[in-house]
């Protein structure tokens, strides 16, 4: 048998020891040191581990050696062990990437393994400030501790237990959306894509309620007759009672993006996203953003049933709207019988500098949709919606398995209560103006640079150049921001808890880098 020897009196250390048919074991022994103390904690190496997974008979023939030691001196080897194992893990993370995952991103080199704060450290110990908060979802930064403890403790208490059940954090959440915005009823999702999906769903049920379509009655009879033609002016079509067609048309926007799944797919702008996999949804129409005439010439009575909008464009290039565009579409909406979905999946929850993007226009829609920083990291996708709307659904229109479990509702009403929480949002309009101030001031001069703009800390400084280059030498510099548009904006949002110096350091680092445009 192989041996084990536990020093200095390591605490509920249980050293497995085994022996089969002449394999040994290897055991290692760590030394750790935390303020002075020390102690050695053993461990087998990956051969002996999965021995140990695959045999039992192995765990048979295991003796279990135990001595005792000061429990601070356990805790301190158990964190330097997970540490080193962390480490180990990930240096082959690109490897196993390029083995394994699917090629769908080009991935930036580094190999991040914690957070704190604004800043991510990657497995070398580098350190870089981060302005991308992973696509606008890090509202809080990392680790935030009072996020983190209500996770820990919802996840040592209540997980996951399906929507065919009710929990404390989700009604508790739907409370807390509703009462701070337009919406009276909320539907839990997990991502944004599915929220513009659901969205999609809602829109067009409501239309076919607003019409009178009898959907019992169709189901049961079907209709003999059936043109559809998509976006033309002679669709005709006819239920089973012989009502006209409701309204199935989703009108959208240049440069919009939501999401990436067939019907939001639908509704995004780039061709490039859309064009591998057509036909995506049909019945899609387009008008030109900030463009109220434009908007007109596609939105009409008896063919639109819904316009989905972002008040402030993220992927697109970080473009607000004119305020006198989504004052138009809200007239052209109650005109036409159109429903009018706000998505504020990257611009809302504090992102803008308001607790929703759409409060500074003075104009609410029926539909909103959330998604990215509502959960601090974790996955989540809301729909906020009108009476209305609500009334056109009914139990089976639609499901989910696991949005609006308490774990991921837990997380999201952490987030609420900080973004609330006063002169929080008064702070972000204020860093975002001494950041566009600042950049202004550090870049305006470059010949690349067309003009700084965006809302709160959702900012784009637009060039007239790919900014792909800017992007990666700001990270050899640990500065973290991410593109947009075409790939001529560079888009920077980094969490909304970043501070004025840790802003300042941002627009150093990009003005030192701005040689390579």
């Amino acid at each position: 048998t192989n041996r084990c020897v536990v020093s200095h009196g390591c605490v509920d250390a249980r050293a497995l020891v085994t022996h089969n048919r002449g394999h040994r074991s290897t055991m290692h022994a760590t030394r750790v040191t935390n303020g002075g103390d020390a102690c050695n904690r053993a461990s087998f190496d990956r051969k002996a581990r999965v021995e140990w997974k695959k045999k039992p008979a192995l765990r048979k023939r295991c003796v279990y050696v135990e001595a005792k030691a000061n429990e601070n001196q356990v805790n301190a080897a158990s964190t330097a062990v997970e540490s080193e194992g962390t480490a180990e893990r990930t240096v082959d993370a690109k490897e196993l990437d390029a083995k394994y995952v699917l090629q769908t991103y080009a991935r930036a080199p580094p190999v991040f393994v914690k957070g704190k704060g604004c800043v991510l450290v990657d497995q070398e110990g580098k350190e870089y400030l981060d302005f991308a908060s992973g696509i606008a979802v890090n509202a809080l930064g990392h680790a935030d501790e009072e996020w983190l403890r209500t996770v820990q403790e919802q996840a040592a208490t209540l997980t996951h237990v399906s929507n065919l059940y009710h929990t404390v954090p989700q009604a508790e959440l739907a409370r807390v959306l509703v009462e701070s915005s337009f919406g009276d009823r909320v539907f839990y999702c997990n991502s944004g894509t599915e929220a513009n999906e659901a969205a999609i769903k809602f829109a067009r049920k409501c239309a076919r309620k607003k019409a009178g379509v009898d959907d019992q009655a169709e189901f049961n009879h079907p209709p003999k007759q059936s043109w559809w033609n998509w976006g033309s002016s002679n669709e005709t079509y006819t239920d089973a009672n012989g009502h006209p067609a409701p309204p199935t048309e989703i009108v959208a926007f240049s440069d919009g993006f939501h999401g990436r799944t067939m019907g939001a797919l639908a509704l995004t702008w780039k061709k490039q996203y859309r064009t591998p996999f057509q036909p995506v949804m049909p019945g899609a129409a387009f008008a030109t953003y900030n463009d109220l005439d434009s908007a007109r010439k596609v939105i009409r009575k008896g063919k639109t049933a819904a316009v989905f909008v972002e008040p402030v464009q993220g992927e697109g290039g970080c473009n607000p709207a004119n305020p006198k565009f989504l004052q138009g579409l809200r007239e052209l909406c109650d005109e036409t019988g159109a429903l009018l979905v706000f998505d504020e999946v990257q611009c809302g929850l504090g992102r803008t500098g308001s607790l929703w993007a759409y409060e500074p226009y003075g104009v609410t829609p029926d539909i909103m949709t959330l998604a990215k920083p509502l959960a601090g990291g974790l996955p989540i996708g809301a729909v906020l919606m009108t009476e209305q709307v609500a009334q056109a659904m009914v139990p089976g229109d639609h499901g989910t398995t696991f949005a609006g479990g308490p774990l991921i509702c837990s997380a999201a009403l952490s987030v609420m209560k900080r973004v609330q929480a006063p002169g929080f949002l008064e702070g972000v309009q204020k860093k975002g103006e001494l950041l566009r101030a600042l950049l202004r001031e550090a870049l305006s001069d470059h010949p690349a640079v067309e003009s700084v703009r965006g809302s709160g800390l959702l900012v784009g400084v637009q060039m007239n150049k790919m900014v792909g280059p800017l992007v990666n030498a700001a990270r050899e510099q640990g500065l973290l921001v991410i593109s947009a548009g075409k790939g001529d904006v560079l888009r920077i949002v980094p969490p909304l808890v970043v501070t004025e110096e840790e802003i300042k350091r941002c627009v150093s680092v990009l003005k030192d880098c701005m040689n390579v445009l």
